[in-house]
């Protein structure tokens, strides 16, 4: 892909995707982040002079669609979308709340993609969306089990739209990150994962060469198992 562009990231004020904001800024294409703590997105802009924020809440139908009509009206020109913003919750299937938070892990993780994409087609400068799975989106973590569910969704529909799209001449493009050092799912939960800055080297690099399925580490691996490996690595991962 190349520079130029303007991007609109979905929860890009933290985690990979502020890192992949950043990146994009350095590569001299005009970034704009959305997300729903406004305290963040002005760190952000404090940090990262030039780049754009919209505060909105993608869990709500109504924001989603303001936001599309704020970038039709504010940036006609936006080309690229991608779908990053996600939240990660840590339960048991059998705790008290544990339907009232996989209704906000499905707004955000499935719901919102899904409408941001229908949205942003309608406009005539769009050429690339972009959206981030996971590792887990082919072996499930079950500590994670609707995040884990929700990706393994977004990944069989990136499928479906990369083809469904050709012939719009807009790409598709999956980022498949694995666990990372971030705060997705709580402070401290990913400490011992590899740095996002790794991650990020490995996925613009692959961008560069034309690649659509951007993988690194544990999720490159997992993207290339076989179906007995997938069992394994299952088993390694929720131990009885």
């Amino acid at each position: 892909m190349e520079n130029k562009n303007k991007i609109l990231i979905t929860g890009g004020a933290s985690g990979i995707g502020r890192a992949m904001a950043e990146r994009f800024l350095k590569e001299n294409n005009t970034v704009i982040v959305c997300g729903r703590r406004v305290h963040v997105l002005q760190e952000l802009s404090d940090t990262l002079p030039g780049i754009i924020t919209r505060r909105c809440d993608l869990a709500s139908a109504s924001e989603r669609e303001d936001l599309f009509a704020w970038v039709n009206r504010a940036h006609p020109d936006l080309n690229v979308l991608v779908n990053n913003a996600g939240i990660q919750n840590w339960m048991r299937v059998d705790d008290a709340d544990f339907f009232t938070r996989t209704k906000t892990e499905i707004s955000i993780n499935i719901e919102a993609p899904l409408h941001l994409t229908a949205l942003f087609i309608n406009l005539p400068s769009l050429h690339t969306i972009m959206n981030v799975t996971s590792g887990l989106s082919f072996v499930p973590l079950a500590k994670v089990p609707v995040y884990s569910a929700s990706k393994a969704f977004l990944h069989s529909f990136t499928l479906s739209l990369r083809h469904l799209l050709k012939a719009r001449n807009i790409d598709v493009i999956e980022i498949i990150p694995p666990a990372l050092n971030t705060d997705l799912g709580g402070k401290g939960i990913h400490d011992q994962a590899p740095p996002v800055g790794d991650f990020i080297e490995a996925i613009f690099e692959q961008l560069q060469q034309g690649k659509q399925d951007l993988s690194f580490g544990f999720s490159e691996a997992m993207t290339k198992a076989g179906p007995e490996e997938l069992k394994n690595a299952f088993a390694r991962m929720n131990p009885n």
